[in-house]
């Protein structure tokens, strides 16, 4: 390769990240990133530090200030869930071929962007499959929002949700699928218009920017056409229930499932609710739990009915401090493995750092680029879901 260590590759290296930074629109940029060139285990746990919530007092005059203010940092844990790599592999002859053309670092540019690109879309899938455990739902089934030209009552809504949630103010995201963008960039005119927007992003290089204080992204990894329960005819039991409760106990009566992450509502409740506990079989009777903060509205103390929105796509909006994302350099034994030289390597746009490693073999180099990550839902009253078409 002419290439002795993997410093030499840098130029090459950054204009790989330079490409795939650029396309990395999404949930990586959106969602709060604890990066670093530190190694992990696989299954490892790391502790989030979380700040509890402040305490007010009366101001009254005196000699000294009162003597508090002192708090317990909590904290939450996140696994370290996929240690993953990507190769490229190069041989004498394939050198020599590609040498001829001049385009070598071209070639190896691509490949290390192909590489990259592998990588990133594995973590936004991890991210995108967070809408399972988001607090509520808005949006109507196989309809796709911003349908309507002017009408901005769907991002309205997200932040209705996140606002009633008590989620904080500013930094808020919204990460949407291909169909919802497309309705945005070609129904929502005043976006594009740039004397109305006061921006040519969006008409110029396909940019939203920012709606109602909510950030827009996109992703091709919104979750779509999530599999949904199967549930018809199911109800409450005639208990009644106040405004947030979380666990909701089933009558036996319907048939089907309610699972995980499904969208629920309740006869008399405009509201949608994400099931983190489902009944595999209604009629049995049995319970599910709401995510928090439960319900909005009370039940009455008579059979109600629940109607399960069928599979769809998940867009998302939450705040930024409620996703988390912790990427490390994978776990390497005491002294080092094979690798002729090793290196990492941190994209300045979306801040992940990928280890590079260099790997002499028998007439052939192999470049490998390696992450391991995890993800969470730490704050789920901050998170939401828009309900798109079934994709």
């Amino acid at each position: 390769m002419g290439t002795n260590t993997i410093t030499n590759l840098i130029p090459t290296l950054y204009e790989a990240l330079d490409v795939v930074s650029r396309e990395m629109v999404g949930f990586i940029p959106a969602v709060t990133k604890n990066s670093s060139a530190e190694r992990a285990a696989l299954n490892q746990t790391i502790n989030i530090p979380i700040a509890p919530a402040a305490t007010t007092g009366d101001v009254t005059p005196g000699q000294l200030p009162p003597d508090d203010g002192a708090q317990t940092i909590g904290n939450t844990t996140m696994t370290i869930t996929k240690s993953k790599y990507s190769p490229v592999q190069w041989t004498g002859e394939e050198k020599l071929a590609v040498s001829a053309s001049g385009m070598i670092n071209t070639v190896l540019r691509d490949q290390f962007a192909q590489s990259m690109r592998a990588l990133v879309n594995l973590i936004e899938v991890d991210l995108a499959a967070l809408s399972v455990g988001v607090s509520r739902a808005y949006g109507t089934y196989n309809t796709s929002p911003f349908a309507t030209a002017s009408d901005f009552s769907d991002f309205a809504a997200v932040n209705k949700i996140l606002d009633d949630n008590g989620a904080a103010q500013g930094d808020r995201h919204l990460v949407l699928g291909s169909a919802a963008m497309a309705k945005i960039r070609g129904i929502q005119s005043i976006l594009f218009k740039a004397n109305e927007a006061g921006t040519s992003e969006l008409l110029r290089q396909g940019i939203v920017g920012q709606v109602e204080g909510l950030l827009l992204h996109s992703s091709a990894q919104v979750r779509k056409s999530v599999t949904a329960g199967t549930a018809s005819g199911a109800t409450t039991n005639s208990a009644g229930y106040a405004v947030g409760a979380t666990v909701i106990t089933l009558a036996s009566a319907g048939t089907g499932t309610i699972i995980v992450g499904d969208s629920v509502s309740f006869t008399g409740d405009s509201e949608k609710y994400v099931v983190t506990s489902g009944d595999a079989d209604v009629s049995n009777g049995g319970t599910i739990t709401l995510q928090e903060p439960g319900l909005q509205r009370a039940i009455a103390a008579s059979a109600t009915n629940i109607t399960v929105t069928a599979a769809s796509d998940h867009s998302m909006g939450f705040s930024k401090g409620a996703i988390q994302l912790i990427t490390r350099a994978p776990a390497l034994p005491e002294g080092g493995d094979s690798a002729d030289d090793r290196m990492m390597i941190t994209d300045p746009v979306s801040g992940l750092t990928f280890e590079v490693s260099l790997y002499r073999q028998y007439r052939r180099i192999k470049y490998e680029l390696a992450i391991a990550w995890g993800v969470k839902n730490v704050v789920p009253r901050s998170t939401m879901r828009l309900i798109g078409p079934n994709s």
